[in-house]
């Protein structure tokens, strides 16, 4: 009998080394293959950045696509019609920011002397370092004999975003042209990826995960786009009657911006404070127009947001300040957009997935999954 168990005990420890040994390669090869994927990204954003966005937004659309679907509206009619829309609202919120835009990058040698000038009222240290900033420019533009004459050569702004225009354009294109075609198949990404699966089970599950990641992006998406609507239209507002000149450029870039959490929120407010600093002699205007933009967008993200967006859309904070970090570094201004409907994508993926429900428990927010939980005791 104690043989026995010894026997057990052997066969036992035997078997947590070789699943241990396992285990190290294994993990090995998911390292690689992540570090791989990484890179694959970045040396291709230029085509897979359009590929993202334009599965995003035909996932958006679906639902509207089926709607007129059940209308008998053709599919590629109510493509062209969507896609149609989406350039009309790109034309106008286009055409609202080029003139301000435009005017900005021409007049940015007065607005950085105006700033600086400002500072230099604010604080009195600053004013050595102007000096000193003066005396090398003075010393740049020296022709006397003697002195080493120091010419200073870089890419303005407008040549650089000139020169980037056709790539945007093109990406833009790509885009839409994508989303056409994703938009007027309808269906038959679910029905190829359902075919392909060999036996019935998992091809209710493959249909109930796809499922499931249209309705909580399409959800989450438009939610978060009426959101932001309206807080465009409130900071607008507030701009205007606080005499900001252009009130339509800050309403337009509160609505822009807030599609990425927390940095779109900061940046706004860096950009409405600055205009503020040049536009009026009152040297406290800026904190008041700072202030005035960041109660709206603090009113939206704790109170309006939560209570419009479900909790099992709610994610971990830490981990969405991660994503748009590392979507920023990989693929800049789109990355950060594009970087919470993928943890949404990837968070309604592993609530489906038993294995993976531990990274879903850990992407949601504090004690969401144990509301999941006692709702699903509720429904049983």
């Amino acid at each position: 009998m104690i043989d026995n168990q010894q026997n057990a005990h052997c066969d036992t420890a035997g078997s947590r080394e070789k699943n241990r040994q396992y285990m190290v390669p294994r993990w090995a090869g998911i390292g690689i293959f992540l570090l791989l994927a990484v890179f694959a990204l970045a040396f291709a954003q230029l085509f897979f950045v359009p590929v993202v966005l334009a599965f995003l937004l035909s996932t958006v659309f679906s639902p509207i696509r089926r709607a007129f679907d059940r209308l008998g509206v053709p599919q590629g009619l109510t493509a062209l019609g969507i896609v149609g829309s989406l350039l009309i609202v790109l034309g106008i919120i286009t055409t609202a920011l080029a003139m301000p835009v435009s005017g900005w990058v021409n007049n940015s040698a007065q607005i950085e002397y105006k700033i600086e000038a400002r500072f230099h009222d604010i604080s009195g240290p600053f004013s050595g370092f102007f000096r000193a900033k003066e005396k090398l420019e003075k010393i740049a533009d020296s022709s006397a004999d003697g002195v080493q004459k120091v010419e200073t050569q870089g890419v303005s702004i407008t040549e650089r975003l000139v020169s980037l225009g056709p790539v945007y354009l093109g990406q833009v294109i790509f885009t839409l042209v994508l989303l056409i075609f994703l938009l007027a198949s309808g269906d038959m990404f679910y029905e190829k990826i359902v075919h392909t699966l060999p036996n019935l089970r998992d091809k209710r599950r493959a249909k109930q995960i796809a499922q499931a990641i249209e309705r909580q992006l399409s959800r989450y998406l438009l939610t978060i786009t009426v959101i932001n609507a309206g807080l465009g239209t409130a900071v607008g507002l507030a701009m205007w009657a606080l005499g900001m000149p252009s009130p339509l450029i800050f309403g337009i870039i509160a609505f822009l911006f807030n599609f990425v959490p927390y940095l779109g929120a900061i940046i706004g407010v860096a950009i409405a404070a600055t205009v503020a600093l040049v536009s009026f002699t009152w040297l406290g205007m800026p904190l008041v127009v700072g202030g005035a933009y960041l109660a709206l967008t603090t009113l939206e993200g704790q109170f309006v947001t939560p209570y419009f967006i479900g909790r099992s859309l709610r994610l971990n904070s830490v981990v969405v300040f991660l994503a748009i970090s590392f979507w920023a570094w990989l693929w800049s201004a789109v990355g950060m957009i594009v970087a919470v409907p993928l943890l949404v994508a990837v968070k309604t993926f592993c609530d489906h997935i038993s294995a993976m429900e531990p990274l879903g428990n850990f992407l949601a927010e504090r004690h969401a999954e144990r509301e999941s939980y006692s709702e699903e005791q509720a429904s049983d």
